[in-house]
């Protein structure tokens, strides 16, 4: 039961908090639980030089969330966890990508297609998975 500043029961005040609290947390369940939301798979190099690679990926993401979709992007995501010049590392990334990449509606191939990229790009069109390609932006 709500109370007011002196202490006593104020059921009016607690049924308009409750009715606002209610519609607050709709409105950012609908906002960032978007269940109809569609998950684009971001294909894109990583090795070679890592560091403008992970900028330019990072710019991809952005620009399908200012699409209105949610970015997966397992090349930003594993090879924090695992290491990229151990082959046993980067094909255990590889398939941990491929496993995120089945969950995904579309994929996103960015810039020049590499070796890690091709085999994606093999599972997407296995899946028959709408494939969209973009030119390498410069980050």
């Amino acid at each position: 039961m709500y109370k007011n500043n002196e202490g006593y029961a104020d059921p009016t005040a607690g049924s308009a908090m409750s009715r606002i609290m209610k519609e607050y947390r709709q409105k950012q369940k609908k906002r960032y639980a978007d269940k109809n939301r569609k998950k684009i798979y971001v294909a894109s190099k990583y090795a070679g030089d890592v560091d403008t690679n992970v900028a330019s990926a990072i710019t991809y993401c952005r620009r399908v969330i200012d699409e209105g979709y949610m970015p997966i992007a397992s090349h930003l995501l594993y090879p924090q966890i695992l290491n990229d010049n151990i082959p046993k590392e980067r094909e255990l990334g590889l398939m941990f990508g491929l496993a995120l990449l089945r969950t995904c509606d579309e994929m996103w191939v960015f810039g020049s297609v590499t070796s890690g990229v091709a085999r994606e790009i093999e599972e997407a069109k296995r899946l028959k998975m709408q494939i969209r390609y973009f030119e390498e932006v410069n980050s």
